[in-house]
């Protein structure tokens, strides 16, 4: 598989929130990326709702239509709806599509009585487990595939949150141990990924739905929630933020397979990703404070095309259920973003909503647009290898990040990076050399079977 090398924007000026060089149409008419920003919600069931699929179907009519109904009673024009599979709907795969189907259909009335224009997203469940069981040849792989199958019949869009490296990852992250995140997201996330996204590809390409994409959140992300706030000591903010300059190489490789967009919303490398790829990205920020802390709650709407709020789980509020509230609160941050757009403000509005975050951590920092696009130009200019690209990547994530004064760290996280710089100098250039030194000093570790990734251990 060819590795990209170039940039689908000359610059980080032409980035925007709304707008995207490869915007892409669903099947029922709705433009992602075309100039508008449209929101995107996500809505989880409560505990126990799995327990039958009449109790989940239950669950996922109201979650899904109280968000559509939210939306014509406020007047947002637009939505996109994602399900997050819970294991049951991918492991049972007829739970899944009965959803899906069940989701598009009511879509579908909206638009007839309304005139609503939605969408929806299934993201499949990556039901394998490193550590349990095989990567490739699992009762759980052929049960993913079938999922993709049946619910592609229905859903606009097609994702997953693969898991590939994550047992490997979990064992470096707390060890403090740089190395082994590059070789367990680049390498093996990366190689997992080129093996498991022509397939998807395929599969949407043949039942005329969008391949979307994928997102490191079992990595990146676990990296950036234990580094948590400002008071938080599990692992150095600068460490999460070179796990996420990591993860760009990994999830650009389901672009170089065939997908099309829009990213996932909880792909934080997403805005890299638009930056190489000119893909329409959906993110999520402060409206994802349901789900977790974070602090990059405005920059990542800085060039985003879908506003999302990661996952609420559905039950009621003053206002009404979490999945209305939360749809109204998406789509009035995206009528002011379209506003701004409309009234020619959209540069003003958007260098504040970078610079109320830019120096709040080193991972908003890197994710602010001009940063984002400087780390994708290092990715493309060294596309020897998945291996080489993601190193290139926390190589300039850490100059940058060192070479702006008005970043402030702790002697402790000034430190750490420093070390972290020098342990990325020291790696070999050459992803063979790389592997090598990775299967020697990691091939015992618990879970981890290098023939999952088409490694010899």
């Amino acid at each position: 598989m060819k590795l990209t090398d170039t940039m689908a924007y000359r610059s980080p000026e032409k980035m925007i929130f709304g707008s995207a060089a490869r915007p892409v149409t669903t099947r029922r008419g709705l433009t992602l990326g075309g100039g508008q920003v449209i929101p995107e919600i996500t809505s989880h069931p409560r505990p126990d709702s799995e327990r039958t699929i009449k109790i989940l179907l239950r669950e996922f009519e109201r979650a899904n239509g109280d968000a559509l109904e939210r939306c014509v009673v406020v007047g947002h024009p637009a939505i996109v709806i994602e399900n997050e599979h819970v294991f049951q709907m991918t492991h049972n795969p007829e739970w899944g599509m009965k959803i899906a189907a069940q989701t598009t259909g009511q879509i579908e009335e909206y638009l007839e009585k309304y005139g609503l224009k939605a969408a929806y997203r299934s993201t499949i469940a990556d039901t394998r487990r490193p550590e349990m069981v095989d990567m490739r040849n699992s009762e759980n792989m052929a049960g993913m595939i079938e999922s993709f199958n049946l619910c592609a019949q229905y859903a606009d869009i097609l994702s997953i949150e693969s898991m590939g490296g994550k047992e490997l990852s979990d064992y470096c992250l707390i060890r403090n141990d740089l190395t082994g995140l590059l070789f367990a997201q680049a390498v093996l996330g990366g190689r997992d990924m080129q093996w498991l996204w022509p397939q998807i590809v395929e599969i949407a390409g043949r039942h005329g739905c969008i391949a979307g994409g994928d997102t490191d959140c079992a990595q990146a992300n676990t990296a950036m929630f234990m580094a948590g706030g400002f008071i938080s000591k599990d692992i150095p903010h600068t460490l999460a933020a070179l796990s996420r300059a990591f993860s760009v190489s990994r999830s650009l490789v389901a672009y170089e397979c065939g997908a099309t967009g829009p990213g996932k919303n909880c792909a934080y490398e997403n805005p890299i990703i638009k930056a190489i790829t000119g893909v329409p990205i959906s993110t999520e920020g402060k409206t994802s404070a349901c789900a977790h802390m974070g602090l990059c709650g405005n920059v990542m709407a800085a060039v985003c095309d879908l506003w999302s709020n990661e996952a609420v789980e559905y039950h009621e509020m003053f206002g009404g259920s979490t999945s209305a509230v939360f749809a109204e609160m998406l789509g009035y941050d995206v009528a002011a973003m379209n506003t701004a757009v409309a009234l020619g403000y959209q540069k003003e509005y958007q260098a504040c909503l970078i610079n109320s975050d830019r120096y709040r951590s080193p991972h908003s920092f890197i994710l602010c647009p001009d940063n984002a696009w400087v780390i994708g130009k290092a990715v493309v200019e060294n596309n020897e290898s998945l291996y080489a690209r993601a190193r290139a990547a926390g190589m300039k994530s850490a100059e940058l990040m060192l070479a702006d004064p008005l970043l402030r760290f702790t002697a402790f996280e000034n430190e750490s990076l420093l070390g972290y710089m020098k342990e990325l100098e020291s790696l070999p250039d050459k992803e063979d050399d790389f592997i090598d030194l990775s299967l020697g000093k990691y091939g015992k570790v618990k879970g981890f079977d290098p023939a999952s990734y088409g490694l010899s251990g």
